[in-house]
């Protein structure tokens, strides 16, 4: 009988795989770089490997690893933990740079049977400073010509250094030789040249050899703490170059008394050619600096003379440009500067500052100071000025003068009679006269003019006319006199002109001219021919001849007459006549108004093709007509055609 029970209770089994030596080492992090410094010592440690492997390292030799170099030997070698050392001493990077070292792992220990695996270390030697710079030449030769600029180039040395980097950088000097002063080196860092230039010009004809000692150093010191460096000599040879001419002086300093003769020699300028062919001299003045052509040079010995007086009021010093030029070469110019001083000469009189104007009062004392005067003189003598004062009239009844004793004067009052009304002013000559050689004098005129004064002598007015005024009438006074004057003038004025405007005619304004026509029909049913057009100002103008209104707002001139014609009836009036004779009666008529008018006439004329368009002659009514015509004349009529188009239709019964 089948009941599913189990015979037996259930049992549990473990079972445990059994590791063998199936998968071999792995380098995960391979291929390695490394570098070390050149020159190291043996036993330098350069870098570490490490390889894996998956087998169970618990469970016999299958994941014991044994590394070994395959290649790379003599160079380096690997110990037990994987790392890279140096094997060889004095390994140099100037002679290889790069080794490539392939290592193997191989698991049992390296017994017999074991897996292995591989991996490329490249391995890079850097550098260190262990090479000094060197000259590629013991001695260098250079021509320099003599004109070359201070700070310019020229030549160029340059020291090899088998380093590389900063470890290669030099830098150069001089050391030895004569006249260092003269050059200097700098180093040029992108190219690495020591590059000779001048500390001071050259002169071919003073020394035309120079011998110095270049040094190249290295930056950095070398391993032994002692810097690399290299010399060589280096001959500099001046070359002769055409130089322009050298003045005697960078400046020339010469004086000249104004209004010395023309041709007057002020002073000699000298230049000379330094260069060995020592070419002829030309002088010339730059006339930039002597606008006015005042003085002159000799071309060939350098003379500066006066072309034109000199006057020293007008400007003291003169400072011109002298050239000299080589005649050899005209493209060789030198300059140098004259100042040329003009010395003083009494030639100018003294005179008044300013023109003096003195105020004398009526009622002041004899004796009393008027005024104080003093003289300027254009001239400037070493010992200064002293000036000599007299009135041209020596026995003067009104005044005399004082003498200060500080080269000005006092002018003094002799009485005190003095009055507005006698003389308003006095012209007082007076004669001033330097201590020159020779003595200048000049005359000058002192106004005196009298005025009225206060008790304290305050100056009131000088005007004549104040004393013919009435007494007790004050400034205030006349100025409300003259204000009331000008105020009744005004209002003069403007009644005058209120006047004038009222008897001005008025001018017919357009909103109040108004024009009527009355239509006369002399046949009971005559139609449009028998009218005739009046202006309703006929009726209100009885003395009017044909319409002719005189204007009211200006007088003509001359008078026009209308002209009179004879016109026809209606049934034989000629239209065309009758039209020009009116409008060259309205074009010519001074009296028409001043403003556009229109005239209306009934008359249609006779003969036209189109016929009359009055609708009394006519035997159609509106109801009879068909305006669909007026459709075909464009789209302007379209809609007039459809509005009479609708009163036609509700016209249909």
């Amino acid at each position: 009988m089948d009941t599913n029970e189990p015979l037996e209770p259930p049992s549990e089994f473990i079972i445990k795989v059994q590791d063998i030596n199936d998968n071999p080492p792995q380098f995960i992090e391979g291929p390695y770089q490394g570098s070390v410094p050149e020159m190291s010592p043996v036993g330098t440690s350069v870098t570490r490997v490490t390889a894996t492997d998956a087998d169970d390292p618990v469970y016999g030799n299958s994941a014991k690893l044994v590394y070994s170099i395959l290649e790379g030997q003599p160079y380096f070698s690997i110990d037990q933990n994987s790392v890279i050392k140096v094997a060889l001493a004095g390994m140099d990077r100037e002679l290889r740079e790069e080794y490539l070292v392939v290592i193997q792992a191989k698991d049992m220990g390296g017994h017999m049977g074991g897996l292995s695996g591989t991996t490329t270390v490249t391995i890079t030697l850097t550098d260190i400073n262990d090479n000094p710079p060197k000259f590629s030449k013991g001695s260098y030769e250079f021509t320099i010509p003599e004109d070359l600029g201070i700070g310019k180039p020229g030549g160029r040395v340059k020291a090899n250094d088998r380093d590389i980097g900063e470890n290669a950088r030099s830098t150069y000097s001089i050391v030895g030789g004569d006249e260092r002063d003269v050059f200097q080196i700098i180093t040029d860092s992108p190219t690495q040249e020591g590059i000779l230039s001048l500390k001071k010009p050259l002169d071919f004809e003073s020394k035309k050899f120079y011998n110095l000692t270049v040094v190249a150093t290295n930056v950095r010191s070398s391993t032994t703490g002692v810097p690399f460096l290299d010399q060589a000599v280096v001959k500099v040879v001046v070359e002769d170059a055409d130089e322009p001419p050298v003045f005697t002086e960078s400046m020339y300093v010469f004086e000249v008394h104004e209004n010395a003769p023309i041709t007057t020699v002020i002073g000699t300028v000298a230049a000379r050619d330094q260069d060995a062919m020592r070419s002829l001299i030309r002088y010339s003045i730059d006339r930039h600096t002597d606008l006015e052509r005042q003085f002159n040079i000799h071309v060939e010995d350098g003379k500066i003379t006066l072309a034109k007086p000199l006057d020293r009021e007008t400007d003291t010093w003169h400072n011109i440009t002298v050239t000299a030029t080589e005649i050899r070469n005209h493209s060789q110019i030198s300059r140098a500067i004259v100042a040329i001083r003009v010395l003083d000469i009494n030639d100018n009189a003294p005179e008044f500052p300013a023109e003096y104007e003195a105020y004398l009062c009526e009622n002041g004392k004899p004796g009393q100071v008027i005024q104080t005067i003093s003289a300027v003189d254009k001239d400037n003598p070493v010992q200064g000025h002293t000036f000599h004062y007299r009135m041209e009239i020596l026995s003067n009844p009104n005044f005399t003068i004082k003498n200060n004793l500080d080269n000005s004067i006092s002018i003094l009052a002799k009485h005190d009679s003095f009055r507005r009304q006698k003389q308003e002013f006095y012209l007082l000559p007076i004669v001033v006269t330097d201590d020159g050689d020779p003595p200048m004098s000049s005359t000058n005129t002192l106004t005196i003019r009298v005025c009225g004064c206060s008790k304290d002598g305050v100056v009131q007015s000088c005007n004549p006319e104040a004393f013919v005024l009435p007494i007790g009438l004050s400034m205030g006074a006349l100025i409300a006199i003259l204000a009331c004057i000008i105020l009744l003038l005004v209002i003069v004025v403007l009644f005058v002109t209120l006047r004038r405007h009222k008897n001005e005619p008025l001018i017919i304004k357009d909103d109040e001219d108004v024009r009527e026509n009355i239509i006369r029909y002399d046949d009971e049913g005559g139609g449009e021919e028998d009218t005739e057009a009046f202006d309703i100002a006929t009726l209100q103008n009885p003395d009017g001849i044909n319409g002719f209104l005189p204007r009211k707002d200006i007088k003509p001139d001359l008078q026009f007459m209308p002209r009179q014609g004879h016109h026809s009836g209606p049934n034989g009036v000629d239209v065309d006549e009758f039209i020009n004779v009116r409008l060259h009666e309205a074009d010519n008529d001074p009296t028409a108004p001043p403003y556009d008018s229109i005239q209306i006439y009934g008359y249609e004329g006779r003969g036209s093709v189109a016929g009359s368009l009055s609708s009394l002659e006519t035997a159609s009514s509106d109801s009879d007509q068909n305006y669909d015509y007026l459709r075909e004349w464009g789209p302007r009529f379209r809609r007039l055609g459809e509005l009479y188009s609708v009163g036609e239709s509700d016209r249909d019964p």
